[in-house]
């Protein structure tokens, strides 16, 4: 039996440039998005993805570059013939209409007859957990109703593509958890294409299949969350992407081993294409970092350090260490030890190489 096909669309960005007063505020971005994939942009604020969606949507319009829905370029259709739904940041809901009415706007606009319209509504509000709301107004509902209803609304038209903009940004941890898992499940329900943006690493990295990390109006890496957080291809994507530890010295080989030669201690790298004596920047990730009491560490091996800073969060422990060369280091420890580490304890930091990455510096 062959499959059918999904009902996402494949999204294609060429080169795509949006200038301000002469300054680029994306820059030259290339991106394929996949029938059905869910991806993010993600980046410091500034860094081109609300501006980069604003395209997509025909918010706003492009220098040069194209924007390709299922291989058509897109240029020129108006936003509401692009078949794209857009959910933004402060739901942008009309308070003087009911659920129902602000869920089947889209339908109205596209001239979709009462009784339809009336279906498709109710099945867009049960699709989002929100079924017997019509006549409900939006001030009524709490922040994550309302935000079901902006969903509702995006959906129910049956677009192939859904833009999110920070759409759990106004609401508190806890509900924007909740509402995480919620997003999650309808893409996995009605198998369109999402693309979403938002700057919080940990939503990104729960959320997607794909991230594309914007810095400055360019992507700097497009990978999943295992690519980029193992392998980060510049230093920037390492410290936006999950905490590291950054050590800074000149790619060295000691004694046939390589290494990054700091200003006061070496540390055992990857092998890497750096010349020997080039800049670089060992990243280690703190959960590889490991810590004995120097009484304890019989092997002799390893650097020396004190530990200057614990914070205790119950389910883990991050450690900040200053070695005798003055780097300082943390290491985050899972579960209880019972011989928890305190602030001054004296300490021997080991961690596998293999786990690290080398990067220019």
């Amino acid at each position: 039996m062959t499959p059918s096909p999904t009902p996402g669309a494949a999204l294609s960005l060429r080169r795509l440039t949006k200038e301000y007063a002469g300054r680029a505020v994306v820059d030259d971005v290339s991106l394929d998005i996949a029938p059905g994939e869910f991806v993010t942009l993600l980046g410091p604020s500034g860094s081109g993805k609300t501006t980069t969606l604003s395209m997509i949507a025909g918010f706003c319009d492009v220098t040069s570059g194209e924007i390709l829905l299922d291989g058509n370029p897109v240029e020129g259709v108006r936003p509401h013939k692009r078949g794209i739904g857009v959910v933004f940041q402060h739901y942008a809901l009309f308070p003087h209409m009911s659920v129902g009415d602000n869920v089947g706007y889209p339908l109205r606009q596209r001239r979709v007859g009462r009784d339809e319209r009336r279906r498709r509504v109710a099945d867009a509000l049960a699709l989002v957990d929100l079924a017997g709301m019509e006549r409900r107004l939006p001030r009524q509902l709490s922040g994550g109703q309302q935000q079901r209803v902006a969903l509702a609304r995006a959906l129910v038209f049956n677009p192939r593509v859904l833009l999110m903009d920070e759409p759990l940004g106004a609401l508190d941890k806890k509900l924007r958890e909740s509402m995480q898992r919620e997003i999650k499940r309808l893409h996995r329900e009605v198998g369109i294409t999402f693309v979403y943006v938002t700057h919080d690493q940990e939503e990104a990295l729960g959320l997607s299949d794909r991230i594309a990390i914007f810095n400055h109006g360019r992507i700097e890496q497009v990978g999943t969350a295992p690519d980029l957080y193992r392998a980060p291809a510049s230093v920037f994507v390492a410290d936006f992407v999950g905490e590291s530890n950054r050590i800074t010295g000149a790619y060295t080989s000691e004694r046939g081993l390589p290494a990054v030669r700091g200003d006061g201690a070496t540390f055992p790298a990857p092998r890497s294409p750096l010349v020997e004596g080039a800049e670089a920047v060992l990243i280690l990730r703190p959960e590889h970092v490991a810590l004995a009491r120097r009484s304890q560490d019989a092997t002799g091996h390893g650097l020396s350090g004190e530990v200057t800073e614990v914070l205790d969060h119950g389910w883990s422990r991050r450690l900040e260490v200053r070695l005798t060369s003055g780097e300082r280091l943390t290491a985050r420890e899972v579960g209880a030890r019972a011989d928890s580490l305190d602030i001054g304890s004296e300490v021997t930091v080991t961690y596998d190489a293999a786990h690290t990455v080398v990067l220019p510096g």
